[in-house]
C-alpha cells in the first residue's frame, strides 16, 4: 500500500527562505501568518490530511460515488465523517475573508495546506476546493445580498459550490451554450438546459449545493459575449437563513471517468431552475473567468500534489526493491541483489521528479504569493505587478503544472516495473486521477492558446517583458556568487530562447495566426522551463546563504544544490530544442489535407 508524508520542511524552506513571506507582515492578512501560525497550520494540516484524508483515498477510489434513483448522491465510505472533521477543524476557512467567517490568512498559506490535500487524496480535496472558487466568484461580482445570504455557509464548509460551464456539444466553445434563462416577475430568472462533467455536482457532504451556472437569456447574441451567471442553489435559501423547497436542479447521472472515482463528476439538468443573476447580464463569461483561474491555479496544483505522492513512493521502491547489479560492480557484495537505486536509468527518472515537483512547488507558491500581492499590496504599482505575473503564469503553471504532474506519476509507475500496474500499490490511481488535470479547466492545449493569444499581447506585452527583467536582473545577480554561476549561465541561456521564441511570434503571428498556434504549446513548455529555472535560482541562493549561516541542516541545501545543478543540466537545456520546434512554424503542421490522414472521410 502507498504512503504519504506532508514535505513540510519543504514547504517552510520556500515560505521562510525563498519568498520570505515575513517581510510582507505589515499587509492585511500576513499579520496572522506568523512563524508559528504557519508551522502549525503546516504541521497540523499535515497531520490531518495524513491520518484522515489518505486513509481513505485508495478505498474511496474502488468504491466510488453512488448515485441512487432519487437522484441523491453518496460519496464513498467515510468521505462524510471526514467532511464533518474538515469542517469542524476549519481547514477550509484559512484564506477565506473574516467578514463571513474566515481565518483571513494570505492565500500563500492556504495554497500549501492545499498541496498537502491533494496529495493525501485528490477527489476529496476537489470538494472543498469547487466551493472556494464559488465564494470567490461571488465576493467579486456577487451583489453584497447574495453574498451574505450564501457566502458564510460556504466559508464554514456547510454549504457546497459549482461552476457549470460544459454542455453534451460544446465545452471551451462557450458562445454555443444553450442553456436559457427566461425572467420571473419577482426578479429571479428561470434556468433549464443540461450541464456535464460538474465536478462534486452532487454529494452527501453538505446541507446544499450552490451553483454557479452560465446561461442565455432572451435576446442574447449566439456568442460568448452573450451568456449571462446565475446562482442556483440546490435548496432555495429563505430570507432568514433557512433552507426553503427543492430547487428544480438534479443530477442526471455519475460520468463513468477514468479517474478520481471519488467525487461525483455529474450530468447536472436544469428545469426550469430558479436562479438570480450575478452582477450584470450578458456579462457573465468574465464574473466565470474569476471563478475558473482561481481553478486553474488549483489544477496546477493537483498536478504538484499527485506528482509529490507518487514521486515519494517510487523512491521507497527504489530503496525497499533489489534488482541487479550496480554498472560499477555490486554495491552491496553481501547482499544478493543490489536496490535499484543504483540503476542510473532509475535515478534519472527520480532526479526529473524531485526537479519537478520541488520547482513545482516554488512556483506554485510563488503564484499563491502574487494572488495576495495583486490584492494587498502597499502600492498600486506593486498590486499592478503582481497581477500582470499571475495573469501571464497561470495558464503556465496549470499547463505545465499538470503535465509535469502526470509525467512523474508514469515514471514513478515505471521504477515500481510490473508492480506499478497493480492497484493495491497505488501507482496506477495516481496516474489515472493525474491524466484528468491535463484535460479540465481548459485542456493544456487551450492554456497555450490563452498564453500566446492573449497573455503576451495585454497592456503591450507588459507581463512578458516584467518577466524578463526578474529573470536577467537575478542572474545577473546571482553570477556574482560562484556556486550559482552555472546556473546563471543556463537560465540566462534558457530566457534568451524565450526573448526569441517571443520575438518570432510578433514577426510571424500577424501575418499568419497559425503560426503562433503551431508553437503555442511548445512556448507555454518553454515560458514554464524558465519560471521553474527561477524558483531553482531562488532556491540555490537561499541554500547558498543557509549554507553560509552554518544553518544545522546542511544535508537538506546540500541536496538543494545538487538538483539545482541537475535542473540545470538536464532539464534547462530543452529550451533550445522548444524555441526551434517553435521557430520551425505551421507548414508541416497544417499542410497534410484532412483526407491524407487516412480515417476513410
Amino acid at each position: 500500500m502507498p504512503r504519504y508524508n506532508p514535505p513540510v520542511r519543504d514547504t517552510r524552506f520556500v515560505l521562510d527562505r525563498v519568498l520570505k513571506i515575513d517581510r510582507y507582515a505589515n499587509l492585511p492578512g500576513f499579520a496572522n501568518a506568523t512563524p508559528d501560525t504557519v508551522t502549525a497550520v503546516l504541521e497540523e494540516g499535515g497531520k490531518f490530511v495524513a491520518e484522515v484524508l489518505f486513509p481513505i483515498n485508495h478505498s474511496g477510489d474502488q468504491q466510488g460515488c453512488t448515485r441512487h434513483a432519487d437522484g441523491s448522491v453518496t460519496t464513498p465510505d467515510g468521505f462524510k465523517e471526514a467532511y464533518n472533521q474538515f469542517v469542524e477543524s476549519g481547514w477550509g476557512t484559512l484564506s477565506a475573508p473574516e467578514q463571513f467567517g474566515g481565518q483571513g490568512m494570505p492565500h500563500v498559506v492556504s495554497t500549501a495546506f492545499q498541496e498537502y490535500m491533494i496529495s493525501a487524496n485528490m477527489a476529496f480535496a476537489m470538494y472543498p476546493g469547487l466551493t472556494h472558487g464559488a465564494i470567490e466568484a461571488l465576493l467579486a461580482k456577487g451583489s453584497p445580498e447574495q453574498q451574505e445570504k450564501y457566502v458564510p455557509r460556504m466559508v464554514s464548509g456547510e454549504w457546497g459550490g459549482t461552476m457549470n460551464l460544459t454542455e453534451p456539444h460544446c465545452g471551451t466553445d462557450l458562445g454555443l451554450i444553450k442553456t436559457r434563462a427566461t425572467p420571473n416577475a419577482d426578479g429571479s430568472w428561470s434556468i433549464t438546459g443540461t450541464k456535464i462533467f460538474i465536478s462534486s455536482g452532487e454529494h452527501d457532504l453538505t446541507s446544499n449545493i450552490i451553483h454557479l451556472v452560465l446561461a442565455k437569456t432572451p435576446g442574447a447574441p449566439e456568442s460568448s459575449k452573450g451568456i449571462s451567471l446565475f446562482v442556483v442553489p440546490k435548496f432555495i435559501v429563505n430570507d432568514d437563513g433557512s433552507l426553503g423547497a427543492r430547487n428544480a436542479v438534479s443530477c442526471g447521472s455519475i460520468e463513468h471517468k477514468m479517474g478520481i472515482h471519488a467525487n461525483s463528476t455529474c450530468v447536472m439538468n436544469y428545469d426550469g431552475a430558479t436562479g438570480w443573476l450575478v452582477g450584470e447580464e450578458m456579462k457573465g463569461l468574465a464574473a466565470m473567468f474569476i471563478m475558473m483561474n482561481a481553478a486553474r491555479l488549483g489544477v496546477g496544483l493537483q498536478g504538484l500534489g499527485i506528482g509529490e505522492v507518487a514521486y515519494q513512493n517510487a523512491v521507497q521502491y527504489a530503496h525497499d526493491r533489489r534488482q541487479g547489479r550496480a554498472l560499477t560492480g555490486a554495491a552491496e557484495p553481501q547482499e544478493k541483489a543490489d536496490t535499484l537505486f543504483v540503476h542510473p536509468d532509475v535515478r534519472r527518472m527520480l532526479m526529473e521528479a524531485k526537479a519537478m515537483t520541488e520547482g513545482l512547488r516554488a512556483l506554485c507558491l510563488w503564484g499563491g504569493l502574487q494572488v495576495d500581492l495583486a490584492h494587498k499590496a502597499a502600492s498600486e504599482e506593486e498590486r499592478q505587478l503582481a497581477d500582470d505575473l499571475i495573469g501571464l503564469l497561470t495558464p503556465v503553471i496549470k499547463g505545465v503544472g499538470t503535465d509535469a504532474g502526470y509525467r512523474i506519476a508514469t515514471d514513478s509507475q515505471q521504477v515500481y516495473g510490473g508492480h506499478g500496474y497493480i492497484a493495491e500499490w497505488g501507482m496506477e490511481q495516481y496516474v489515472r486521477d493525474a491524466r484528468i488535470a491535463m484535460i479540465y479547466e481548459g485542456t493544456n492545449g487551450v492554456q497555450a492558446m490563452d498564453l500566446v493569444g492573449r497573455k503576451l499581447a495585454q497592456n503591450g506585452g507588459r507581463a512578458v517583458q516584467t518577466l524578463f527583467r526578474i529573470v536577467a536582473e537575478e542572474v545577473a545577480a546571482a553570477k556574482a556568487k560562484p556556486e550559482l554561476t552555472h546556473l546563471a549561465e543556463a537560465l540566462e541561456k534558457a530566457n534568451g530562447q524565450l526573448q526569441a521564441a517571443t520575438m518570432w511570434f510578433m514577426a510571424n503571428g500577424m501575418k499568419d495566426p497559425n503560426q503562433v498556434g503551431a508553437g503555442a504549446y511548445s512556448y507555454m513548455e518553454l515560458m514554464g522551463t524558465v519560471a521553474i529555472g527561477l524558483m531553482w535560482l531562488r532556491m540555490a541562493d537561499a541554500a547558498v546563504t543557509a549554507l553560509a549561516e552554518g544553518d544545522d541542516d546542511k544535508a537538506f541545501y546540500e541536496a538543494k544544490l545538487v538538483t539545482a545543478r541537475f535542473y540545470a543540466d538536464r532539464i534547462m537545456p530543452n529550451a533550445g530544442a522548444l524555441r526551434r520546434k517553435i521557430e520551425s512554424g505551421a507548414e508541416t503542421i497544417m499542410a497534410l489535407p484532412v483526407e491524407a490522414f487516412g480515417v476513410g472521410l
